[in-house]
């Protein structure tokens, strides 16, 4: 039986499973990264950053953290171009190598007091290489999971590669928490903050043995045989799918926003703006982040019933609506209210996610899928979610009011459920490719 012949009956064959396993472990690795960098922010600003009071070094390092965003739409550039013409499972070896080589490199880098302004300019040039292999791993990994999934499993298929997107945040909050729970503080602020970022390389590893062992799909191997020898996938696309790219921008840019609040910028918002100190933190936004892991594949499930776009309003709504009585659970002071509030956060996204994930493969054609979805996918995800840490304390910071990232969230949230509408958004669910 073939593999077109697999999509259309919904078995999975194995083959298809090694695609999902690799698939999902290369969405952890990426993901962890740039989420330990996130939750490592308060002592990141005290190691990089020394001068000044503490708001103005986490401003400093969510900077930092937003400039790795910056490299991620070239990277997607170039790692898109790559995968369209090379093939996928080619490319994505290159990007889970580099992005892991790049974060354990942040593991042994020494901090401002050894070496002065060079320790945040080499911690800014690894940020870029994340970055950077980030913006091809991201949007690979995914088209990569969605060419080899059974047609009507799409939307499950994909969400469970994207799930894995939330453990890094449960393994690498509760890594630090157990370091830091384990080691006296003077042992964790010297070296003991060091280890989860060492322990990306090995990480890597496992996902670049997995990736070797599959192979293209049956849909990349057609349209490769078909398309001409003077083919430029960055020249169609851009010709093309100007309208398809306008599109997942502005919906990937809803869930990068929401994700990146929630990963990277709630636990240290938590504690600046909740006034709950580091383990509590740490330990509300793992079991949140480890219930979007079992929501997110069950909305995925959803949108192969009922469709990508009934999703994508649901969603938006949802977010609009509880956005601002779950942040003001998040700052209450107190755990319980703090995890209610993220979970109801968690909820609301994951809804959206369930259609989000698999509109950004489904909208573009295999020729160009790589190309197209990854310059529209990481400016969304540089713009929206790699200021997201930023704008949620400079909010804070400027008005006052701990609950104003709230407040954003359900204006874009409002602003993107127009935009659906304005832009007459299509339904994707059942697409050949």
């Amino acid at each position: 039986m073939s593999a077109t012949q697999v999509q259309q009956t919904g078995k999975s064959t194995s083959m298809q499973k090694k695609v999902l396993v690799g698939g999902s472990i290369g969405q952890f690795v990426e993901f962890y990264d740039f989420t330990l960098y996130g939750l490592s922010a308060v002592i990141l600003s005290e190691y990089f950053f020394p001068d000044g009071d503490r708001i103005t070094g986490l401003l400093v390092i969510f900077a930092t953290f937003g400039v790795a965003f910056v490299m991620r739409p070239l990277g997607g550039l170039f790692f898109g171009a790559l995968g369209d013409k090379v093939g996928r499972r080619r490319t994505l070896t290159i990007t889970i190598f580099l992005v892991g080589i790049c974060t354990a490199l942040i593991g042994v880098l020494p901090g401002y007091d050894q070496i002065g302004w060079i320790a945040p300019t080499l911690l800014i040039l690894a940020r870029l290489g994340q970055g950077f292999s980030a913006g091809g791993e991201s949007v690979g990994g995914p088209s990569f999971v969605y060419e080899h999934a059974p047609i009507e499993k799409r939307g499950l298929w994909i969400n469970i590669t994207l799930a894995a997107t939330a453990l890094p945040s449960v393994f690498a909050g509760g890594l630090i928490l157990l370091l830091s729970t384990v080691l006296s503080d003077a042992s964790f602020e010297s070296w003991g903050w060091r280890i989860p970022f060492l322990l990306a390389l090995p990480l890597s590893g496992v996902g670049l043995w997995i990736r070797s062992r599959t192979d293209e799909s049956e849909l990349f191997k057609k349209t490769a045989e078909a398309r001409p020898k003077e083919f430029s996938p960055i020249r169609e696309s851009f010709r093309e799918n100007w309208v398809g790219m306008l599109q997942v921008f502005f919906v990937l840019g809803l869930t990068a926003l929401g994700f990146y609040m929630l990963s990277a910028y709630f636990v240290t918002y938590i504690q600046t703006a909740g006034d709950l100190n580091r383990e509590q933190a740490l330990l509300t936004n793992a079991i949140a982040m480890a219930s979007y892991t079992l929501f997110l594949p069950i909305a995925g499930h959803l949108s192969d019933r009922f469709g990508r776009k009934p999703m994508l309003i649901a969603g938006s709504i949802l977010l609009a609506v509880v956005s601002i009585p779950a942040f003001t659970l998040v700052t209450s002071g107190n755990m319980g209210p703090a995890f209610i509030g993220q979970t109801i956060f968690v909820l609301a996204l994951c809804c959206y996610g369930g259609g989000c994930y698999t509109f950004f493969c489904e909208r573009f054609s295999t020729k160009t899928r790589f190309t197209s979805a990854a310059i529209s996918y990481n400016i969304a995800y540089a713009v929206m979610g790699g200021t997201a840490p930023f704008v949620g304390t400079w909010l804070v910071d400027t008005t006052g009011v701990n609950t104003a990232p709230g407040f954003y969230m359900a204006a874009c949230a409002a602003v993107v459920l127009a935009l659906i509408f304005i832009t007459r958004l299509p339904e994707t669910r059942g697409r050949l490719g």
